[in-house]
């Protein structure tokens, strides 16, 4: 403040040094000086009235921020495991903070701003804002929830307090889907904010006009040229000088008229509009998403009375003949085993302490210019890690070789994954097919023969294990671990293992896995001359 004060001291200065002409000799001139004082009184009066609000706007602010944190340092994995947190968390950091910079910069806070300025380069920015953003879209059409239901932060197996997204909120996601061309969840999202406005919700800097014009034009790219009119005409109403929405006006009724005129409709009659969700283009993608609600699981009652629980010693291994382990079959063809308390949670923390500061996204090489890429794919973050880093390491290494009864030496190093808001991994194979000759040639080891999936957190909702080929699914449950072959005792690919992680719907995924390849497995498993053993 020391700063402003010495400002207005300069104010001052100017204005008598500017204005000194002799006014004691004139009454008149020094009551021009009392109309000169009582203005800048009333400057200084709305200065101090603009300081008190902007004061009052960062109070509000750090209140409304440390009620936040409080609430989110109290269950930080649990907080951020619910996708609307996130979202807003990423919007916040990339957009609010922004604004209050702004205000503040009006101050002399030179600290502050300082600070704030350093910490923004690590900030998230508006690619992580629009990732946050497309993972509620993703999580909208897997689990198929309507936009109400997310807005309000009523997701399955959320307990409240939760997070609402505001009217600029839903704006925002609408705004990052019609950015993508994606008309159909540009209605979606463009009609709840319009809706929530409507209720009386509060909207600063944001207002109806906004709103419908995305909401004609998404609707216009879809095919529906009457809905288009209709909110365009609803636009007018509010803003009659909007020339963009009088521009359109004047085509949709003509393009409307025109498309009557062609079905040989009578003056007045409108056609129905049916409107939805573009057919992915991924062939699987419905099979996927219907796995990922628990649906369309595909094993008749006789072959589910064939899958058995029980105790498991690996043909009396000295480690579990005292303490066998407990198997569950989870699917028949092809077979995969679950295996239960098979690492302590002591184990998992070390694993995901060692992981966390290496963790990075996956990333591929392009095609066409052979630089990495972001793989689009595969929603979440990895980490590698050696037996030779910590003890832990090796030893679950060793226990997976001791449980398998396959050689880990020539396995990869074991990959820890943590999947972000919506993370997911789409369908795909660990093995390398025909067509890719020179999968894992650099390893030396042969192609990957199984693999060993560890559960390293429980997921509230969502996060399953998928495999679309057959119609398995498989529950996330910490401590737990699952193992399957991905190739027949010939060699050959087992095109069953087709396999996806859905997207994690509420919570915070964590996984493990082992890929074991063939080198080393000669004597282990043998060899069968049938291609489909």
């Amino acid at each position: 403040m020391v700063l402003c004060h010495w400002w207005w001291i300069q104010v001052l200065l100017v204005t008598s040094c500017s204005a000194h002409s002799d006014f004691f000799t004139s009454i008149g001139h020094m009551m021009d000086l009392l109309s000169t004082e009582k203005e800048l009184v009333t400057s200084l009066k709305d200065y101090i009235r603009a300081e008190e609000d902007k004061l009052q706007q960062i109070k509000e602010w750090a209140d409304r921020l440390d009620a936040l944190s409080t609430e989110a340092s109290q269950d930080p994995e649990g907080f951020l495991g619910h996708p609307v947190n996130a979202f807003k968390l990423m919007k916040r950091l990339n957009t609010e903070w922004a604004e209050l910079e702004h205000l503040v910069l009006k101050d002399v806070s030179d600290a502050f701003i300082s600070n704030l300025t350093i910490h923004r380069q690590h900030f998230p920015n508006d690619d992580d804002q629009s990732g946050a953003a497309k993972a509620l879209l993703r999580l909208q059409d897997t689990y198929q929830l309507d936009t109400d239901t997310i807005a309000s932060g009523q997701l399955p197996g959320s307990s409240p307090p939760r997070s609402e997204l505001t009217v600029e909120d839903c704006y925002d996601v609408g705004k990052v889907a019609y950015s993508e061309a994606d008309y159909y969840h540009t209605e979606l999202w463009m009609t709840q904010a319009l809706k929530q406005l409507d209720r009386g919700e509060p909207a600063a800097g944001l207002d109806a006009v906004a709103i419908l014009d995305y909401l004609s034009y998404s609707v216009y790219q879809q095919g529906a040229l009457q809905s288009a009119l209709d909110f365009t005409k609803r636009l007018l109403q509010l803003d009659p000088t909007h020339q963009r929405a009088n521009g359109n006006l004047k085509y949709f009724e003509f393009q409307l008229a025109k498309q009557k005129e062609g079905e040989g409709e009578q003056p007045g009659a409108q056609k129905a509009e049916t409107r939805g969700r573009p057919v992915d283009y991924l062939p699987e993608r419905r099979k996927y998403e219907q796995l990922c609600r628990g649906e369309g699981v595909e094993m008749t009652p006789r072959r589910q009375s064939r899958l058995f629980c029980r105790y498991y010693d690996n043909n009396r291994h000295p480690r579990f003949v005292i303490g066998p382990l407990k198997q569950e079959d989870e699917w028949d063809r092809p077979q995969i085993i679950r295996y239960h308390d098979i690492v302590s949670d002591k184990e998992l923390e070390k694993v995901k302490e060692l992981a966390k500061p290496r963790l990075r996204r996956a990333t591929i090489s392009n095609p066409v210019t052979g630089v990495l890429e972001t793989a689009h794919y595969r929603i979440s973050k990895s980490a590698w890690l050696g037996a030779f880093e910590h003890p832990v390491v090796d030893e679950i290494n060793q226990r997976i070789e001791d449980v398998t009864g396959l050689d880990v030496s020539t396995a990869e190093d074991l990959q820890v994954a943590n999947y972000g808001v919506g993370g997911q991994y789409e369908p795909h194979f660990d093995f390398g097919r025909k067509d890719e000759p020179d999968a894992f040639e650099e390893l030396g080891t042969g192609n990957r023969i199984a693999t060993w999936l560890l559960y390293m957190s429980d997921v509230q909702a969502g996060g399953a294990t998928v495999f679309t080929d057959v119609g398995a699914a498989v529950w996330p449950k910490k401590g737990t671990a699952v193992f399957w072959y991905n190739l027949f005792p010939s060699g050959e690919g087992d095109y069953r293992t087709r396999h996806a992680a859905c997207p994690v719907l509420l919570g915070n995924k964590w996984v493990s896995n082992k890929w074991i390849h063939e080198r080393g497995q000669e004597f282990r498993r043998r060899c069968s001359l049938q291609e489909t053993h």
